[in-house]
Parts: C-alpha cells; sequence; structure tokens
C-alpha cells in the first residue's frame, strides 16, 4: 500500500518552495513566461515528456503501463492587482499578485507529479499534467483543448482543484452535479437623438431609455426563471453624457449573465435581447446588443466524484469531506474540460485562523495555508493511481 501522505510530505520543502517563488514572481494571463520555463525544467529533471501548448500552458504526460489516461489540471495565472502582504514571499512586481491560488495549484501539480513519476511502473496507464494559463480572463482550458492536450493519449477523465479560504486546510469540499455557473458577459450600446436638456421633447433621451432597460432586465430573473434555480444579470457600468444640461446621442451598458443551467443560459440570452429591443423601440431608440459566449457550467461526472470521494478520505478521513450544498456563481475554465470528458473538480481548504490565513480570495491579503500544499499533491496523486488501477 502506498503512503500518498508521506510522500507528499517528503517533499513539502519543495512544494512550498515553488509555490513562493511562483507568488513573488506573478504573471498575467498568456504571459506566464517566466511560470512556465520553472515547470519545463522541472519536468526535463524529473524526465517527463512535454510539449508546450497555447502560448504559456504546457501539457506533460508520465507514461504507466496501460492505455487508459487521466489528466490532472492546474492554472497558473494570477491578477492585476496591487499585493499588500508584508510577507517575505510576498509579489515583486508592481499591480500584479497571485490573489487566487493558482501559485498553489501550479505546486500542487508539480508535486503530484513528482510523486507519480517516481511510482509509474505500478500505474496501469498514463497521467496528463495539464498546466493551464489565462484562467482568469479568456479561459485557456479551450485554446488547450482546441490544440488537443486531450488527445494522444486520449484522455479518460480530468481532475481539479482549487483552495477554498472558506474551509480549513485538513478539509476538501465536494459538490455534486453543478459547480460553477456559465457566463455571458454582454454590451448593449442605445442610441437616440441628442439635445439641449432644457428641451427633452425634442430629443430622445437614451439615458431615460437605459433605466427602463437596466430595471426591466431585473425582472427575466425575478419573474421568468425559477426562484428555487440561481441565476443573475449584473449590469456593471453604464457609460453616456458629458454636461448636466446635455442629453447625450448614445448610452452604452455593459454586464454579465451568470445562470447554472444550459436551458436557462439559452433563454436568459434571449429574452434579454427581445426586452431591451422590445423597451429600446418603445421609446423611439435603436440599439446594438452583443452578448459573448464565455464560461459554460461546470458539471460533475458521478463516478469520478466518487474517485475524488475515496481517495481523500484514505488520506484525511471521511469526517473531513464536507459535502457542499450550494454551487458557485463564480466560473472556472475548468468547465471546458468537464464538457469534453468525465470530470471531477473540488476545493481543497486552504483557511486557518490561527495563522491569520482568513482573507477572501482576489483581495490583496489573500494567502493560503501552506499546510495544504501537501495535502492537494497526496489527494491528486492518489485519485490518479486510483483512477489507473481501479478493476
Amino acid at each position: 500500500m502506498i503512503d500518498f501522505l508521506q510522500k507528499a510530505k517528503s517533499i513539502n520543502n519543495e512544494i512550498v518552495s515553488w509555490r513562493r517563488d511562483f507568488h513573488s514572481n506573478p504573471e498575467l494571463g498568456f504571459e506566464e513566461y517566466r511560470t512556465s520555463k520553472i515547470i519545463k525544467e522541472f519536468l526535463k529533471s524529473e524526465g517527463i515528456e512535454f510539449k508546450e501548448v497555447s502560448k504559456t500552458g504546457v501539457c506533460a504526460v508520465i507514461r504507466g503501463n496501460g492505455n487508459k489516461t487521466i489528466a490532472l489540471r492546474a492554472d497558473m495565472d494570477a491578477l492585476p492587482l496591487k499585493e499588500n502582504s508584508t510577507k517575505e514571499y510576498a509579489s515583486k512586481i508592481e499591480g500584479r499578485m497571485h490573489a487566487c491560488g493558482h501559485d498553489g495549484h501550479t505546486a500542487v501539480l508539480m508535486g503530484a507529479a513528482k510523486i507519480l513519476n517516481s511510482i509509474k511502473s505500478e500505474l496501469k496507464g498514463n497521467v496528463k499534467l495539464i498546466f493551464e494559463p489565462a484562467e482568469e480572463t479568456v479561459g485557456g482550458a479551450r485554446f488547450m483543448i482546441e490544440e488537443g492536450v486531450l488527445d494522444n493519449p486520449e484522455v479518460d477523465g480530468v481532475i481539479g482543484l482549487h483552495v477554498d479560504e472558506k474551509i480549513n486546510t485538513g478539509f476538501i469540499g465536494l459538490k455534486s452535479d453543478v459547480v460553477n455557473a456559465a457566463s455571458n458577459p454582454f454590451t448593449i450600446k442605445i442610441k437616440g437623438r441628442g439635445g439641449h436638456g432644457a428641451h427633452p421633447d425634442s430629443t430622445i433621451d437614451p439615458i431615460v431609455i437605459s433605466s427602463n432597460v437596466i430595471l426591466a432586465l431585473q425582472t427575466i430573473i425575478s419573474r421568468e426563471i425559477p426562484p428555487t434555480d440561481p441565476a443573475v444579470i449584473t449590469v456593471g457600468s453604464i457609460h453616456g453624457g458629458t454636461a448636466q444640461n446635455i442629453i447625450p446621442e448614445e448610452v452604452t451598458i455593459s454586464g454579465i449573465i451568470r445562470t447554472m443551467k444550459t436551458e436557462h443560459r439559452t433563454y436568459v440570452k434571449k429574452r434579454l435581447v427581445e426586452v431591451t429591443e422590445g423597451i429600446v423601440s418603445s421609446m423611439r431608440g435603436k440599439c446594438e446588443i452583443n452578448i459573448e459566449e464565455s464560461y459554460p457550467c461546470l458539471y460533475n461526472d458521478d463516478n469520478m466524484l466518487k474517485i475524488v470521494s475515496s481517495a481523500a478520505e484514505s488520506i484525511i478521513g471521511k469526517e473531513n469531506i464536507l459535502s457542499l450544498k450550494n454551487p458557485s456563481m463564480g466560473v472556472e475554465s475548468f468547465a471546458y474540460f468537464s464538457l469534453k470528458k468525465p470530470a471531477a473538480f473540488y476545493y481543497l481548504g486552504c483557511a486557518n485562523e490561527e495563522k491569520g490565513i482568513v482573507n477572501p480570495a482576489h483581495g490583496s491579503l489573500f494567502d493560503i495555508d501552506e499546510d495544504c500544499l501537501s495535502i492537494g499533491a497526496a489527494i491528486q496523486s492518489k485519485v490518479a493511481y486510483d483512477f489507473l488501477n481501479q478493476i
């Protein structure tokens, strides 16, 4: 019986060192050149074959004895945020910060790679290591899939994780079915006829039209989507006008749709267009609507989730596996993998109140309890081993 947790703890200093190095030198999406270089140098030192994918991404393969293949994925990019930490490993790059834990994800995958490579003769199949760029922006996963990371050898299942500052170190969170929302950013340009603020009757006021549109869009969610199913339309910006006494020619509204079901995603996009065009037309204006196709819903496969749960139970104990009731309205580019292959995505606890590790992700003080790293590497390794070696 292989003690994966002990193996992970034996290389804990390396894993922590990788994480701190990445944290000190954060890079944004498709700019992860230094991060990618360190990963490739590590893979070379381990004798693991790899290829460069999607500009700064890396895909490696540990070949065992069999045709079955599991993929383990980690994202690499940081956020455009100034870090306010005084830790010795705080960001050295002004305006750049690993505020979402991707430095930890990358270090965990490198740790799992080292463990699995050391026992590759015992693996009844292959392990793909996917280091994804640009998760925070355009979703590097979709580009990697287009370039064939799930082929040669063909992947049979994919596993991903994300650190979670709301879960204590030593615990993980599992959610069945839908884990993360789908998103559709949108822009609405409303055109009227400008003029003097003293003579609104001679104008077609796009600000008034926009106000009606913004209010009406909220009724799509509150009156047309079942209240038991989460969905959100957020208008994040509205721009128009230059002075208090001038009615402008044009107003631009931008926002985002978030839905948990594919059918709701289709419906809300359709209704956003119908409602907007109806109101604008009735108020004598014109509009241009652009709805982007962004991240899809992330679905967990039941069988893959069982493998993760069983593996985690052997590492941290059944009592430390949390069953999450609600999905997240946030998006996650791992969803692209979950649409293509049976997949499981789980949350790795990284909070520690005694150490002051309590600050939220995407905030300037975010940090992780580094004791979670060896746990993550152990679980990932055990999941891969069980997936390939199950009868």
